[in-house]
């Protein structure tokens, strides 16, 4: 120790960042951890919804092409394996399925111009009647605020009526979006259909190369939750629509199969959506057939809930959307704030897709993440035939694991690709 150097000293100078983390207590510095990156989190999500917002017209397409691709694809997969060229069943099931959704779209739609009218008179005279028991039953309220409050109610539905039957569209987007935004998902349907799995090999060509391989498996099992989801969906929607318009029309209640729509298209929201539709229907019911018929309709509705909620989802959403319910009813709160209801339509499949892919992400074992770069352009080919199956689910895992399909073949995008040989090499 030399003499300038003052006794009892340390040699060695302190660690100045483990003085300050001592003087802080652990749970306020794990609490401050915390909070840190979950608004890390929270700006990311925020951001996000942000550029969604601002490229809807683009992403929105995307995700609806996604979406029905996954819907379809076990079909065109169906006829590709009974021999029908690949490019030939993609014409034939959008084809089947544009004409299926037109033809119930004109036939909903004139029932609905055709009903209007009739709930507008069959609601004034329910304004009528609760007017005069306002007036002289029990409640004894002033005639002339009872008067005034029906008018106002008269003079809406009948001032309203031609914009409600004839304006609904134009009220929600110009028609000009609507066109472009239709063509294009169409135009990228066809292509997913197609050639789906050689689009995502490629696209999986900007991940870093000892990443590459496990982001492809995770994705291939994403979709295949998709695939489950939106087949259990429909069936779900199904069910309701059918349910609850039959036991609409038995009340002859007005716009019944207008309604039975409406459920089903609610029924792809989950949870929110079947319950909105369903009220409505209790509503109309109410309104047009009184208080007896809408308890009918509520006993219905709810009969009809009951089903999908302990027989039909667990049974057919059971693999297909392991969410809880309130992740389920965040989602879509979270989607109808940030995008309105087409942001409540795709929050639970991309909640299901992005839980599927992140569990297979976190399963996957590094023995697996080396694969080769793409190279050169990209080519588009026919996707084999693998969701054709009972459980899309099971096939994905498969698929995504590279084996062999359910009917014991090995998907060609399942195959190990052989490594070109180096020139240099011998």
């Amino acid at each position: 120790m030399s003499e300038a150097e003052p006794a009892g000293r340390p040699s060695v100078a302190p660690d100045l960042a483990s003085l300050d983390r001592a003087r802080v207590h652990p749970q306020v510095r794990a609490a401050a951890e915390w909070a840190w990156r979950l608004l890390l989190l929270l700006v990311t999500a925020y951001v996000a919804a942000k550029l969604f917002v601002e490229f809807e017209e683009v992403l929105v397409p995307v995700a609806l092409a996604i979406l029905v691709a996954a819907m379809l694809v076990p079909a065109v997969d169906a006829l590709d394996r009974r021999g029908v060229p690949r490019s030939l069943a993609v014409l034939l099931n959008i084809l089947l399925a544009l004409g299926f959704i037109a033809g119930v779209m004109t036939f909903v739609v004139r029932e609905f111009m055709r009903g209007v009218p009739q709930l507008v008179e069959e609601v004034s005279a329910t304004v009528e009647r609760t007017k005069s028991w306002l007036i002289e039953g029990p409640l004894d309220l002033d005639p002339e605020q009872v008067r005034n409050a029906g008018t106002d109610i008269l003079d809406f539905l009948q001032h309203n009526q031609d914009r409600v039957t004839s304006g609904a569209l134009a009220t929600a987007t110009t028609a000009s979006e609507i066109i472009t935004g239709a063509l294009l998902t169409l135009f990228l349907l066809i292509f997913f259909l197609y050639g789906g799995g050689q689009i995502w090999r490629f696209s999986t060509g900007v991940v870093p190369d000892g990443s590459r391989d496990r982001v492809w498996r995770a994705g291939i099992a994403g979709f295949g939750t998709l695939v489950g989801y939106v087949r259990a969906t429909v069936a779900v929607a199904f069910v309701d629509a059918c349910g609850i318009g039959v036991g609409l029309a038995i009340l002859q209640v007005p716009l019944a199969l207008p309604l039975a729509s409406l459920v089903f298209l609610g029924a792809f929201i989950p949870i929110v959506g079947a319950l909105l539709s369903g009220s409505l229907a209790v509503l109309v019911a109410l309104i047009t057939q009184g208080w007896i018929a809408a308890v009918v309709a509520l006993a219905i509705v709810v009969g009809v809930m009951q089903l999908e909620s302990h027989v039909l989802q667990p049974f057919l959403l059971g693999r297909s959307v392991r969410l809880h319910p309130v992740a389920v009813v965040l989602g879509i709160a979270a989607g109808l704030v940030s995008a309105g209801i087409i942001g409540g339509l795709l929050a639970v499949p991309l909640i299901a897709f992005l839980n599927t892919a992140i569990r297979h992400l976190k399963g996957t074992s590094d023995a697996h993440a080396a694969s080769e770069a793409v190279t050169g352009g990209y080519v588009a080919e026919p996707s084999e035939p693998v969701w054709d199956t009972a459980d899309p689910d099971a096939t994905a895992d498969v698929l995504a694991e590279g084996g062999t399909t359910a009917d014991g073949e090995t998907p060609k995008s399942a195959e190990p690709e052989s490594k070109p040989q180096d020139p240099g090499t011998s």
